[in-house]
């Protein structure tokens, strides 16, 4: 059954190729992302991009009535958009920490209370959630994107309880290190920390792991988030967790059963 799908973030990285592969399968996909012009490509495959900030509610209404208009209906919701803000908690300001939750909190929340009316009204429905295997552990310098995804987590479970009734399933992604722009976003908040930071040796330790990681074989390909979303959405009793991508499963079960100081000691001994 082919259905209409709402992904935001589908500018690059997971969003785009994600967006693809659903194409090919003949779904209809809406994808928004702030730059319109890096969603060229898939229109001419044959989907619907819009502009849209998940941080203006005036973009989302325009983007769900857009969608409601045409199509009646929106079957899937993909809250993907959101970024990873790095740096300790002490250089950090908090203007930049609360856009870090403006985006993959209150963003997220924002479209997905917008949609839920009418896949409600339909007693039906699938809502997605892209968290991370940060929303269930901890690195130093990544206090802000934790907290978010954590809370992200959170948010999703009480959700999909509220929305069991209505027959809409809740679904959280939790990838691990996948190839796509979050290097790069990484490394560039790091610049604009003072280089006097108290933490500069640990930074200096996280970005060359960083950079190995792109350049090695330290990610996955964006391909296994795709492949792990056309199974969601073509599921009629969809898992409420899939946690995929390189280092995801054996991270999140060191963080479940190793326990805090022992969690500790391991991130820990890659700072040396």
């Amino acid at each position: 059954m082919k259905k209409v799908i709402l992904i935001t973030g589908a500018s690059s990285g997971m969003g785009k190729e994600t967006a693809k592969a659903l194409i090919k399968q003949g779904h209809k996909v809406y994808t928004v992302a702030r730059r319109l012009d890096q969603m060229q490509d898939l229109e001419k495959l044959g989907g619907f991009p819009i502009q849209m900030d998940v941080t203006s509610e005036e973009d989302i209404q325009y983007v769900v009535d857009t969608i409601i208009r045409k199509e009646g209906k929106i079957d899937v919701l993909w809250n993907n958009a959101g970024f990873g803000l790095y740096g300790s908690v002490e250089d950090v300001t908090l203007n930049d920490a609360r856009n870090q939750f403006e985006v993959n909190v209150f963003g997220m929340a924002a479209v997905t209370q917008k949609v839920v009316p009418y896949m409600r009204k339909a007693k039906s429905g699938t809502i997605i959630n892209t968290s991370s295997m940060g929303g269930k552990m901890y690195f130093p310098m990544g206090a802000w994107y934790h907290a978010s995804k954590h809370a992200v987590e959170g948010l999703s479970d009480c959700l999909r309880l509220e929305l069991k009734p209505f027959n809409i399933k809740v679904v959280v992604l939790e990838p691990g290190f996948i190839a796509t722009e979050f290097g790069s976003v990484l490394l560039n908040g790091f610049s604009k920390i003072s280089k006097e930071s108290a933490y500069k040796n640990m930074m200096d330790k996280i970005a060359e792991g960083t950079q190995k990681a792109a350049q090695g074989n330290g990610s996955s390909k964006p391909t296994v988030i795709s492949d792990t979303i056309l199974k969601i959405v073509n599921s009629s009793n969809p898992k409420t967790r899939y946690r995929v991508g390189k280092f995801a499963k054996p991270m999140v079960w060191m963080r479940t059963y190793l326990g805090d100081r022992m969690f500790d000691r391991i991130v820990m001994s890659q700072m040396k």
